[in-house]
């Protein structure tokens, strides 16, 4: 296993500070970093994945219980079938060479998603690795595969009016919690965090429901450039933000830090 590398002092300054109980992260960008080198694009995915290995690190080492990397949209399917098939074999790739990456640091790996639509050879390698990190304690580690946030409130609300219909449920006493159940982020933590690189400042489909309150990130860094520093920057922005959760300053600066964390 790697020796840890010695803290930079902005990473000590914000490991000292209250840190996002999960964090979402888009990572945008891998082929135009790829395009303004004159590569191919999937040599930008590759080299995204070292970034991913980075920010996975300095996750784990600050004490972040959960980070959720959308990897692959819904939308995804409808690139050219070659980037596609190289894509799925680069995440192949990264669950075999991450494996013991993954089980040695107690991370427990966890997918959100239409994960059935993957192919055979991503999917039981994926399956393997989550099998065998679930008893892990440490960070979960989700990987957003086939994911979008609009098919995942609609897959949850189908849930609930089958209920229903079923009679197991009374649509007049729904409430949040019954529809937060039926989410593929089910069980992990509030969402507190989202990250998207590469400059561009929208959520493309991304947690819908959970970023409700979350505060937002945006960096100029290409996926293939964000690394730790970028990360700590973007970590050390949230830790500067009052969080309201839609009551005034003076409310919160009243209010039991307690409280508000429930929000």
């Amino acid at each position: 296993m790697e020796r840890p590398p010695v803290p930079s002092a902005l990473e000590l300054q914000v490991k000292a500070r209250p840190l996002p109980r999960h964090v979402g992260i888009i990572m945008d960008g891998n082929g135009r970093w790829a395009e303004s080198r004159g590569l191919p694009r999937l040599d930008g995915h590759r080299e995204g994945s070292v970034s991913v290995r980075e920010v996975t690190r300095a996750a784990r080492r600050l004490g972040i219980p959960a980070i959720t990397l959308y990897a692959f949209s819904s939308q995804n399917w409808a690139r050219p079938a070659e980037e596609v098939a190289g894509l799925m074999e680069l995440l192949r790739e990264y669950l075999e060479s991450e494996r013991s990456e993954i089980l040695d640091n107690s991370i427990r790996l966890n997918a959100i998603g239409e994960v059935d639509k993957l192919p055979r050879y991503v999917r039981e390698p994926l399956e393997r690795l989550i099998a065998d990190s679930s008893h892990n304690t440490g960070m979960v580690l989700s990987l957003a595969l086939s994911y979008g946030g609009r098919e995942e409130i609609l897959r949850a609300a189908r849930g609930l009016a089958e209920a229903a219909a079923r009679g197991e449920l009374d649509p007049a006493q729904l409430e949040e919690t019954d529809l937060e159940s039926r989410l593929w982020t089910q069980g992990l933590p509030p969402v507190d965090l989202v990250v998207r690189t590469s400059g561009e400042q929208r959520v493309s489909n991304f947690l819908l429901w959970q970023l409700a309150y979350a505060e937002l990130c945006f960096t100029d860094a290409l996926w293939p450039d964000f690394r730790t520093d970028e990360f700590l920057r973007c970590l050390s922005q949230y830790q500067g933000r009052e969080r309201r959760f839609g009551l005034t300053s003076a409310q919160v600066q009243r209010e039991d830090p307690p409280q508000r964390a429930k929000a």
